[in-house]
């Protein structure tokens, strides 16, 4: 229970409901935090423990409708508003609470609480009161409904000539704040005061009058209550979801994206089909539609749906897109041609005869809302001419510079106008962007013919109110919604993502008009107003709000998208009957073909066959599901279940066909999450008709042959067979040298595959099967090779070598290092290579030298190169991917060099900055000096890569910049090895002027720095300045302007600072004035010039280059990739 002592002061801050949070469902608070310890008191639970109990204490009125609303609204419990009173017998002995019958308001049960409260009073003893309260939706179980509404509380009188005594409250309703109202909502003896007039035969009546959003997290028929419906809001694409549902209400727009061809589009990366889809389910469903393929189809990852943006802003780009995709088909120029009007900027000169004009189009108005009263106002301001004199003269060709006057005036309106109230402006006060919530109105119909160039006579430019796009909330973020006047007929709609529910014109247009706290009823939130207007010329109504109905689309288009619903249907199917089916992986012969592995497969790089399989069904009906699917007849396969070893082997297992044909699935298969089978089929050589031979398995056994070629170190897959168990060993010979295509008389050397990487050589020939072969089991590898009576010298000449060398054998993806979203190109290599094997191998994938090639290990806390490798390395492939799971991806990082690796270790690469005679910086230098090199030889690099100017010195200097300013000039002389390196200290590298090449004695140079009001703000490219001693300021003032290349009427603004140790001393605007140079002492260090002065001369003006915001990931650019 949540209660007030007066609303102005106890009331939560609505604006900050909005304010951040866009899709707030529940509001996390301690509602007891407030209150005063009488009022804690009153939401403690009963003294039995239990819950206070909810007691109809007398009679009660019924709901009394005094709404506004369209009358069919009036007795539907999906009303917004309704009044309705609750009369209290026997007051005076109420001792509990009591709960009136419930009225339904937005399908919420209302309900009024009256209860005896104990205040304390003025002089702290207890004071009794009435308890007033509005409870929303208490008996709900839900956590996640709400419900935001305003309503106002009244005690009736029952006297003539006395007043209905009242206050007002506005809450967001959920479920931890479902009462709102008054624990001190007037004093008990008041109350029982006949004389007051508001109690009679000890009865009170008390009346409520609640006016209430649509709800949200409860079961709201949006397409029931108004005929449309909403969409989803994916986090934060609330400002999408308004402006979609604009441009589906504008019919033309709508009928023109019907018509777009995309037949042979992506259904993933197609915008044009994507917006077709949103559109038509939007038409067409009865539920919420969704977002989330066409936010896929800009090319948006996951955190798009999570950023705010600028709904004007993702208009424009909409709507250009939507433009180019039309272009060259059927709709081509419906945007234009609905949303596209034309300006003229005109200039005027007063006194000479010369003129210029521009004719300019756009697709939307922005409105300046600043100290403006209605719209009709922000419209004179736009087109108010602007008088050009003084030093603002317009530049007239030959007449040279005239007095003007500047202005534009609308030639032409389009049909659809958008305009743009420009809430959103900066405050050089606060040096940000700021929301205005000035009040600022707008009508139903607009008259624009005044503003015309040649004003519009038949038909005149009057303009029908469409849609307001209203926002909550400040410049950090907040929420959208967008009030929609469908038909033009003035019957309102408010779309608050999902939810859409009829509302009043006052709702829609008066209550967005914005305003300070005074200026508002308790309706309306103080932060939310009107920022986008949609209206539609009053004369073309009919023709942009033509019924759009399913002749309009495309036959291609409805079956397209009906076929998608039909499959979505199904896989939604599948998941809801998920649990009665188990996945059936299959894998087939052909699979073996190219492992070069041990075992017959690797689980995570085969391709399966995977079938859903219920897991009631038997045997029997798994093998005619897969022959049905394969168009092989039963009698044709058998399955052979994969089974993990003790040993770690995974090898086939034998079924028996016979007696487990009619058990279930789920009881032959090891586990019900992924059941794996070899399923084996008859040869394609085999003649039509033909069955898979008999299998005893009592008496034979399955083994496959894998054949090793050591010239070619590679395994290849020779089948399978049935073979009697008591077969001896050299009987396979035959048979193996007929599947490897040797002669008959070849001798073989033959092995059997044990472990994962672990072979063993059948040297007993003579020997039964049973016996030779180590625990002999359907699904056992035999290897075998030609047996080299002269072994080959290749590195690997035995299949036992072969095995072993597996063991080492590793994945590693190298990624380059210089392209961060670089996926990287995957090299199975041994982990057994030292760092010159690695690079020839790196190398022959990229097509370089190994040698110009340096590598980087990965970071083992995160992803990204970490220190570079010693060409030198002395350690195998194995100590660099140390720290790697087993299955973990295991990366290292390269990068193409231009010198060769070798000599690149003896060097130091150095960063800098080239800065040009024009103080742009021009690109970053990469340089690679000797490492017991100097500051003059890292010059000699950087002279090898810049383009020094004609005339200029030739002489090269670097300076220490920290922090947009110059701390020092680096003597040439300093050792490379002496210059600290930091984050944030940038070294730069510039030609030394002419002039400053010698100083003399009464000469300095003086480091010079711009900044914006405070000293630690500094900005820009700092430079040096040569400055004499006794020199006046106006020619040092001179010469920073020629050397800034700065505007006069610009450099006027700047006011200069010589700073010192942290404090600023400004310079008087005295032309005597001078500098002296006892006040800018050099500096004497072992680094730095002695002719560098320590203090610095600052140029303080506004920083004009764009700044990075706190709030960036709010204000991220809208893109649409496809």
């Amino acid at each position: 229970m949540n209660h007030i002592v007066e609303p102005e002061s106890k009331e939560p801050d609505q604006d900050s409901i909005y304010n951040s949070v866009e899709d707030m469902e529940t509001q996390e608070a301690d509602s007891t935090e407030a209150l005063d310890e009488t009022e804690r008191a009153a939401v403690e639970p009963a003294p039995d423990g239990g819950a206070r109990p909810e007691q109809l204490n007398g009679d009660t009125d019924v709901c009394l409708v005094t709404t506004t609303q369209d009358a069919e609204m009036e007795e539907d419990e999906a009303r917004s508003e309704a009044t309705f009173s609750f009369s209290v017998p026997n007051f005076s002995k109420l001792k509990e609470s009591v709960f009136s019958p419930p009225c339904f308001v937005r399908n919420l049960p209302w309900k009024i609480m009256v209860m005896p409260r104990t205040n304390p009073g003025q002089d702290r003893k207890p004071q009794r009161s009435l308890g007033f309260f509005l409870q929303c939706n208490a008996d709900s179980e839900s956590a996640s409904w709400s419900c935001h509404a305003s309503a106002e509380l009244r005690l009736l009188s029952v006297k003539e000539g006395v007043d209905d005594f009242n206050r007002k409250i506005t809450h967001l309703f959920y479920s931890k704040e479902n009462d709102w109202g008054f624990s001190h909502f007037m004093t008990w003896n008041e109350v029982l005061d006949e004389e007051r007039g508001y109690i009679k035969n000890d009865t009170i009546t008390l009346q409520v009058k609640v006016n209430a959003d649509a709800p949200h997290g409860v079961s709201w028929d949006s397409k029931k209550h108004t005929g449309y419906v909403g969409l989803k809001n994916q986090g934060a694409t609330c400002y999408m979801n308004s402006l979609l549902q604009t441009l589906f209400f504008t019919n033309t727009i709508r009928k023109a994206v019907y018509k777009m061809p995309t037949e042979n589009d992506d259904s993933s990366k197609s915008v044009a089909l994507a917006l077709q889809r949103v559109f038509y389910e939007l038409q067409f469903s009865d539920k919420p539609v969704g977002t989330k393929k066409l936010t896929k189809s800009f090319g948006w990852e996951t955190m798009d749906s999570f950023m705010q943006h600028d709904v004007q802003e993702f208009l424009r780009v909409l709507l250009d897109k939507l433009e180019t995709k039309m272009k060259g088909t059927c709709v081509e120029g419906v945007i234009p041609k609905l949303f596209e009007g034309k300006t003229i900027s005109y200039c005027r000169c007063k006194h000479v005869d010369y003129q210029s004009s521009l004719t300019e189009t756009y697709y939307d108005i922005q409105l300046n809302i600043k100290d403006k009263k209605n719209i009709y106002e922000s419209f004179k301001d736009y087109v108010e001419p602007q008088t050009l004199d003084g030093d603002n003269k317009y530049a007239a060709g030959e007449h040279g510079l005239q007095e003007a006057v500047k202005g534009v005036i609308f030639e032409t309106l389009p049909p659809v106008l958008h305009l743009h109230l420009m809430r959103f402006q900066y405050d050089p006060i606060t040096d940000s962007s700021v929301k205005f919530n000035d009040r600022f109105e707008f009508p139903d119909v607009l008259h624009l013919n005044a503003f015309l160039q040649a004003p519009d006579s038949t038909p005149a430019a009057d303009y029908v109110l469409h849609a307001v796009l209203v926002h909550s909330g400040d410049n950090h973020g907040g929420h959208y919604v967008v009030f929609i006047n469908p038909r033009g007929d003035g019957k309102w709609c408010k779309f608050d993502d999902d939810v859409v529910s009829r509302c009043t014109r006052q709702e829609a247009i008066d209550h967005n008009f914005g305003g300070q706290d005074e200026e508002l009823n308790l309706t309306v939130r103080h932060c939310t107003n009107a920022y986008m207007l949609v209206y539609i010329r009053k004369s073309l109504l009919a023709e942009v709000l033509q019924e759009v109905t399913e002749d309009d689309i495309p036959l291609e288009l409805t079956e397209r998208l009906q076929e998608e619903k039909r499959l979505e249907a199904i896989r939604r199917k599948e998941r809801n009957e998920q649990h009665l089916y188990m996945p059936v992986q299959v894998v087939l012969e052909d699979s073996f073909e190219g492992h070069h592995g041990p075992d017959l497969f690797d689980p995570e790089k085969v391709n399966y066959r995977t079938f859903r399989v219920k897991k009631s069904a038997t045997l029997q009906e798994m093998m005619e599901l897969f022959s049905e699917s394969l168009k092989i007849p039963v009698d044709q396969l058998r399955p052979w279940p994969m089974t993990i070893r003790t040993n770690q082997t995974n090898r086939p297992t034998v079924i028996d066909m016979e007696g487990d044909l009619l058990k279930k699935v789920s009881d032959l298969a090891d586990s019900t999450s992924a059941w794996t089978l070899f399923l084996e089929t008859l040869p394609a050589d085999r003649p039509a008709g033909a069955t898979l031979p008999p299998f005893d398995k009592e008496s034979d056994v399955l083994l496959f042959f894998k054949l090793y070629d050591p010239r070619t170190k590679q395994i290849h897959y020779c089948g399978h067979q049935y073979i009697a168990i008591t077969s001896k060993v050299r009987e396979l010979v035959p048979l193996l040298n007929e599947r490897a295509g040797f002669p008959a008389d070849t001798e073989l050397q033959l092995y059997e595959e044990l472990k994962p990487n672990y072979v063993e050589r059948l040297e007993e020939l003579e020997t039964s099967l049973d016996k030779a072969l180590e625990e002999l089991m359907d699904g056992d590898i035999i290897l075998f090779q030609k047996a080299e009576h002269d072994p080959c010298d290749g590195e690997l000449p035995t299949v036992e070598d072969y095995f072993k060398d597996l063991f080492y054998r590793v994945e590693v993806t190298f990624c380059d290092k210089t392209a961060p979203s670089d996926p990287g190109m995957v090299i199975e290599l041994s982990q057994r290579m030292n760092y010159d094997q690695m690079a020839r191998a790196v190398a022959l994938r990229l097509g370089t030298d190994p040698y110009m090639l340096q590598f980087f290990k990965a970071q083992n806390y995160r992803e990204g190169p970490g220190n570079a490798l010693r060409c030198t390395y002395e350690g195998t492939l194995k100590d660099l991917l140390v720290g790697y799971k087993p299955r973990q991806p295991k990366r290292i990082y390269y990068q193409q060099l231009s010198i060769r690796i070798n000599e690149l270790e003896n060097k130091r690469q150095v960063k800098c900055i080239w800065v040009g005679p024009k103080l742009k910086e021009e690109k970053e230098l990469v340089l690679y000096p000797n490492k017991d090199g100097t500051v003059g030889d890292l010059l000699e690099e950087a002279a090898k890569q810049v383009q020094l100017a004609d005339g200029g010195s030739g002489q090269l200097r670097l300076l220490e910049v920290v922090g947009h300013k110059i701390l020092s000039v680096v003597k040439e002389l300093t050792a490379l090895d002496t210059l600290p390196v930091g984050s944030a200290k940038v070294y730069r590298v510039e030609e030394t002027p002419r002039d400053e090449l010698k100083l003399e004695d009464d000469e300095l140079l003086v480091p010079c720095a711009h900044f914006q009001k405070e000293i630690f703000s500094t900005f820009g490219v700092p430079f040096l300045l040569k400055i004499k001693d006794g020199e006046p300021f106006s020619a040092v003032k001179e010469r920073i302007q020629k050397r800034l290349e700065a505007p006069e009427k610009e450099f006027e603004k700047f006011r200069f600072a010589v700073v010192s140790q942290g404090t600023q001393k400004f310079v008087p605007d005295d032309a005597d004035w001078h500098l002296n140079m006892q006040d800018i002492r050099p500096k004497l260090s072992a680094a730095g010039s002695p002719t560098l002065a320590v203090s610095w001369l600052g140029l303080e003006h506004v920083n004009k280059t764009p700044k990075r915001s706190r709030y960036n990931y709010l204000e991220k650019a809208i893109k649409i990739y496809n």
